[in-house]
């Protein structure tokens, strides 16, 4: 979601209690199960070395793996994978504006005490972020030395959660730093914790009528909010997003070159393996190809990509992997 706005989603002259099954608009079809969850992301950087020294000091991500130009990483005392480095030497740093892609990808913290925590350890060394207070969430904006978007946020309770009809409210507020940074438990260890997990991820595209039929129509995840100027936001399970989009770079915006740091690709995780042959099958029908050669560590994976180019991944949730988001 754009830090800059102020502008509110949904009409909260109207709202109602966001209670499970209350909102959110279900594609005609094949629809994710509630359990789906993303995993991590593939990131194209220019220098490894420099991109770490920024997760692991700005961020408090650990290093999970490592070997010659890739490197995983973590939270603290996780085993959990959030983002995968790729090193590119000389790759161009993202463009703000000028291409599709990623926007911003976005790691979901266990508590508000948390977030407060990484509040207090941004201020103390003197690192460069934005805010917004969404009222389903509170977020901390930054960009990695490449220009790559990132979020942080923590989730408000669900009981909070208003809608306007079918579509939840959301808002880009302003965030009260000071009251958030009070909340930091002290007597908690650094870096982000375990429990940490990839919350959203939020995309460039050329077409919003074009995105709802890809990730709605082909992919199988609800409308959530879709009165936002200019994006369209998507989710699975009645969680308020696990995928933004938007046409903030214009219709003319191109995907980024081989050259470019970027996204490579974005995963989400399916519960079953019912699931994963059905959100298949339901892409080929739509008539998006799928690559079904691929391996994981937990088995056979399925590659596709959006109509921009950007590539998703498909694999079955591991029992050790992060917990769904579907509501309580």
């Amino acid at each position: 979601m754009a830090p800059s706005t102020d502008d509110r989603l949904g009409d909260s002259g109207d709202a109602r209690s966001a209670t499970p099954g209350s909102y959110g608009q279900a594609p005609q079809g094949y629809r994710l199960p509630g359990a789906t969850r993303l995993g991590p992301v593939h990131l194209q950087i220019a220098d490894l070395a420099r991109s770490l020294r920024f997760y692991e000091a700005a961020l408090g991500l650990r290093v999970l793996d490592r070997e010659g130009p890739r490197a995983v990483l973590a939270a603290q005392a996780s085993e959990l994978p959030l983002v995968e480095l790729q090193e590119r030497p000389g790759a161009r740093e993202a463009p703000l504006r000028a291409r599709t892609g990623l926007y911003h990808f976005a790691l979901l913290l266990p508590d508000r005490g948390s977030l407060g925590r990484l509040v207090r350890h941004l201020w103390a060394i003197n690192a460069r972020f934005s805010s917004a207070d969404h009222l389903v969430s509170e977020a901390l904006y930054l960009q990695d030395p490449d220009n790559l978007g990132i979020e942080i946020y923590a989730d408000r309770p669900r009981g909070t959660w208003q809608r306007a009809g079918r579509e939840l409210i959301m808002a880009t507020d302003p965030l009260d730093l000071s009251g958030l940074a009070g909340a930091a438990d002290a007597t908690a260890g650094g870096g982000l914790p375990a429990g940490t997990v990839m919350g959203h991820v939020h995309l460039r595209v050329g077409d919003l009528e074009q995105a709802s039929a890809f990730f709605s129509e082909a992919l199988g995840f609800d409308r959530t909010v879709w009165h936002y100027p200019g994006a369209l936001f998507f989710g699975a399970g009645g969680y308020h997003h696990h995928l933004g989009t938007n046409t903030w770079a214009g219709r003319s915006a191109a995907p980024p070159s081989a050259e470019d740091a970027q996204l490579l690709e974005w995963t989400i995780e399916l519960p079953d393996a019912p699931a994963f042959e059905a959100a298949t099958e339901n892409l080929v029908r739509a008539g998006y190809p799928v690559d079904r050669t691929g391996t994981s560590g937990r088995g056979l994976t399925r590659v596709t990509r959006d109509p921009w180019g950007t590539r998703i991944r498909l694999e079955l949730q591991s029992p050790t992997s992060s917990p769904s988001l579907a509501p309580a």
